[in-house]
């Protein structure tokens, strides 16, 4: 029986739920330099990392049974997802068909690339999977960081994992980090993503991580935690900053509607009024969670330590620990605990003080949780705000993209 929680706290995310899937827990084939995930194994008393068929069964069965929405998406994630078999994820599929009732479902899973084969991309092919690719720019830069186990570059099976799936025709899009070895290169990085792969889709992710020492094994710090020194991986803000200046104005120059780079668009999302698609963009979070390979469920994907666990699937139901106080408080405070330079900046709007996570440097006003990365998006919705506000303009009178791009264009020249 499901222990019942009362849900008192107005939930402001609405009541989609996204809970991230970990198959494998944060097993890898490979050793990035940066990586959050791997030590995350410390948390588990079992050498084992594999979710269990009855897990799978129990997280698929909740999952769709408490979604509110007509299309169900599971993202499959890891540490490395594909170290799991074809097969898992075949029974996978019969089980969502099994619940699904009258919703869709679609179906995502993050990898590394290195593990697909041709036997991998036409499974993925047939199932309608979108694939993400952790990818880092070129090979110099990708291989500065991303290592296997042996300490070696990794960049050349990437590729040719990226041909397989050229190859079958699966859907994919990039997923790359932004870190201490690629930050001073933005055109680079940017240009091969769109010339060299022609990626439509991009993502990137700052790298911001604090070491500690805390009693669970753990080395990584969190939001709450106002120790700890910032690893040598991570980005400067004026970096990150930079780097984004640099990227936009190669964009806005000649990739509007062509090129799809998800900081930009959250940004002209929130610039209009709508929602922005990410959650570090977001008011508030809280709607998207990771479940562990045993069934412990965390508020987030970056905030899996032992005092954001929300309970177990054999314990609580989903819909208990999502809508349950803990994760609406952990939701709500992602505005609440702004401090006041935040609250009072122009682009409050737009950033919300991007992630929690990285909420860890003290404010001009000598506050707490100040957003260690504040000056370097400062910089950048300074930089594209008049950009920004045009396209506002045409896009809420009804102009033709064509007439966006003629003006930014023309700003350029």
């Amino acid at each position: 029986m499901y222990e019942q929680e009362e849900n008192n706290i107005e939930l402001p995310f609405g009541r989609v739920m996204y809970v991230m899937a970990k198959p494998i827990g944060s097993a890898c084939n490979l050793s990035c330099e940066y990586c959050y995930y791997l030590e995350k194994g410390k948390l588990h008393h079992s050498s084992s990392q594999q979710m269990s068929d009855e897990m799978l069964e129990l997280f698929i069965r909740e999952y769709i049974q408490s979604q509110t929405t007509l299309e169900v998406l599971f993202t499959w994630h890891g540490g490395e997802p594909l170290l799991r078999p074809i097969s898992f994820y075949k029974r996978a599929l019969e089980l969502q068909q099994q619940y699904a009732g009258s919703r869709s479902v679609v179906n995502a899973i993050q990898t590394n690339g290195t593990l697909l084969t041709d036997e991998w991309c036409e499974f993925l092919r047939a199932n309608n999977f979108l694939v993400g690719i952790s990818i880092d720019g070129p090979e110099h830069l990708h291989n500065a960081l991303r290592h296997t186990r042996q300490g070696e570059g990794c960049f050349k099976d990437v590729m040719r994992g990226l041909r397989l799936l050229a190859k079958h025709r699966v859907e994919w899009n990039a997923m790359a980090t932004v870190n201490s070895a690629n930050v001073a290169h933005p055109l680079e990085f940017y240009r091969f993503f769109r010339d060299e792969l022609e990626c439509q889709f991009l993502q990137f992710t700052p790298v911001v991580e604090r070491t500690t020492h805390n009693p669970n094994g753990t080395l990584l710090a969190h939001a709450g935690q106002q120790c700890g020194s910032v690893t040598p991986h991570s980005v400067k803000a004026e970096e990150w900053g930079e780097f984004l200046c640099a990227i936009f104005d190669e964009w806005v120059q000649n990739d509007v509607g062509r090129v799809f780079v998800q900081l930009f668009d959250s940004t002209l999302a929130n610039w209009v009024g709508q929602p922005p698609g990410v959650c570090t963009m977001s008011k508030y979070c809280g709607h998207a969670a990771v479940i562990e390979h045993n069934g412990d469920v965390y508020s987030c994907d970056h905030f899996v330590f032992p005092e954001y666990r929300l309970g177990n699937l054999r314990e609580k139901s989903l819909s208990a620990m999502m809508y349950g106080q803990q994760q609406s408080r952990f939701g709500v405070a992602k505005h609440n605990s702004l401090p006041g330079q935040c609250l009072n900046c122009e682009y409050e709007f737009t950033c919300h003080g991007e992630c929690p996570r990285n909420r860890f440097v003290t404010s001009t006003d000598g506050e707490q949780r100040l957003n260690y990365l504040c000056k370097g998006y400062y910089r950048f919705f300074d930089h594209a705000a008049p950009y920004m506000d045009y396209m506002r303009k045409m896009l809420q009178s009804g102009q033709a993209p064509a007439r966006v791009m003629e003006w930014v264009k023309s700003q350029l020249h």
